[in-house]
């Protein structure tokens, strides 16, 4: 959740808080807001449980998508291009097994040519 912020933002809001609460309210000011935002995770835990809960194997199901573009939504260029790169992995392709590869289908048996058997030939395709 808060991710984004630094020291430098944490400083200022210590700073601008000490000046609207005043340094008597400002202790207070501090446990009411670490309650609330604990209550509030809380309640988005409980939610989620509920959801889980109720919704049973299809929550996964739901979720897989959404992981899928939280992954395109954090792509970061120089990330991929190092992970294409050195990993062998595409970053953009989201029908891999995980290990960057593609996933694996079975392939039709080949059989060579018979002694005087012509290859396959569609006529479609030249």
């Amino acid at each position: 959740m808060f991710d984004s912020i630094g020291w430098p933002e944490l400083l200022v809001l210590i700073v601008v808080g000490l000046f609207v609460l005043g340094p008597e309210r400002l202790p207070q000011g501090a446990a009411w807001l670490g309650k609330t935002v604990r209550q509030v995770k809380e309640y988005a835990t409980g939610a989620r449980d509920h959801i889980k809960s109720e919704l049973g194997p299809e929550f996964d199901d739901l979720r897989k998508p959404l992981e899928d573009l939280r992954g395109i939504r954090n792509f970061n260029p120089r990330s991929a291009v190092t992970k294409h790169l050195f990993d062998g992995e595409n970053p953009l392709d989201l029908n891999s097994n995980g290990n960057g590869q593609p996933p694996t289908q079975p392939k039709p048996q080949q059989r060579p040519l018979a002694p005087g058997e012509r290859p396959p030939f569609d006529s479609d395709a030249t």
